[in-house]
């Protein structure tokens, strides 16, 4: 059970509630603040998530894939794991990823719980056994400490782990956004351009895939309606977890939030330009040939879901002891 002096909740009611009238009728919705956050759980989960000693190289956090201080990502086709390995997907961000129905473009982990404990153990990735990476947090007095405060036991366990680190996840939104403010009533927050690019957006169908709070995340699709999309990446997208030949090639709609700063795009990470991917978007799902000015319209749209990002001091990481498992970087 949570302790109650360790939740926060952070409900903006009047200024969400005196602003339901602004953008009632609109497939987007601000980004309310975060809501029930266990604060303990999430310092420790802070911490987690930039330890690199939770990787066999020692070298590997969750942070080099989902860098926060570049939109949650890489800005990588596909991500490095172990030993130079080459990821075979790009990397979503994880900054609103709490919003999403499922993670992982296939959609193979139900929650971010359920995400965290992935790529630890993945020898493509961080490469290490979930039993290891208990025995080097075992093995760190301060850490040990923590966990007993923050969960009541005296032992530590997976699901401790990923649980903190999802607790710290939930966190990362990206609220107060241009656009945004022009929901709550701003009309001034964007221009007339990146307003005539909202309008393109809806009326082109944009808004059938990319709505609510994250403009995304909450289905999947199949990637090439009208046109077949080509790619030499491998992935199957969801058919890969449900077996169904009927969901070859859907993925989860991603985020528009924030999508200036998480290139490159689609699961291959192939298209390097915001503007490429509105034009391979229009026309393989759409039948939608923008013009040049069309175009330039909606990724001005699109920058304007750029929000603030999270900002926080970096955790000071608990030092090893000679009982620590060392890393093996060239292994």
């Amino acid at each position: 059970m949570k302790s109650n002096r360790f939740i926060i909740t952070l409900i903006g009611i009047g200024l969400l509630g005196s602003a339901n009238t602004v953008f009632a009728g609109e497939p987007i919705e601000p980004i309310a603040p975060v809501k029930e956050i266990n604060l303990a759980q999430v310092e420790l989960g802070k911490k987690l998530f930039f330890d690199p000693r939770l990787s066999k190289s020692g070298f590997i956090s969750c942070n080099s894939c989902h860098n926060l201080s570049m939109g949650g990502t890489d800005n990588l086709k596909t991500s490095i794991g172990h030993n130079w390995n080459q990821g075979p997907i790009n990397a979503p961000t994880v900054l609103n990823s709490s919003m999403s129905i499922a993670q992982f473009w296939d959609g193979r982990a139900t929650d971010l719980q359920e995400q965290a404990g992935g790529p630890i153990a993945n020898p493509g990735e961080m490469a290490l056994t979930h039993e290891i990476a208990i025995d080097v947090l075992a093995s760190i007095p301060q850490y040990v400490t923590e966990f007993k405060q923050v969960f009541s036991t005296n032992t530590i366990n997976i699901e401790q782990v990923t649980g903190a680190i999802a607790e710290f996840e939930k966190t990362l939104v990206t609220p107060n956004s241009r656009f945004d403010q022009w929901l709550l009533g701003n009309k001034d927050a964007i221009t007339a351009d990146e307003h005539a690019g909202y309008k393109l957006f809806k009326d082109s169908g944009c808004i059938a895939c990319h709505y609510g709070p994250a403009v995304g995340g909450t289905s999947f699709q199949k990637m090439g309606i009208v046109e077949a999309y080509k790619t030499t990446n491998p992935a199957r997208g969801l058919s890969g977890v449900t077996g169904k030949e009927a969901d070859h090639f859907k993925f989860k709609v991603p985020t528009l939030r924030n999508i200036e700063m998480t290139y490159p795009y689609f699961h291959d990470g192939e298209t390097e330009t915001l503007a490429e991917a509105v034009d391979v978007m229009g026309r393989l799902q759409l039948a939608r040939n923008y013009t040049k000015t069309e175009n330039a319209q909606i990724v001005a749209f699109l920058k304007t879901l750029t929000g603030e990002q999270p900002s926080f001091v970096l955790p000071i990481l608990p030092p090893s002891t000679d009982k620590t498992p060392r890393p093996k970087p060239f292994e």
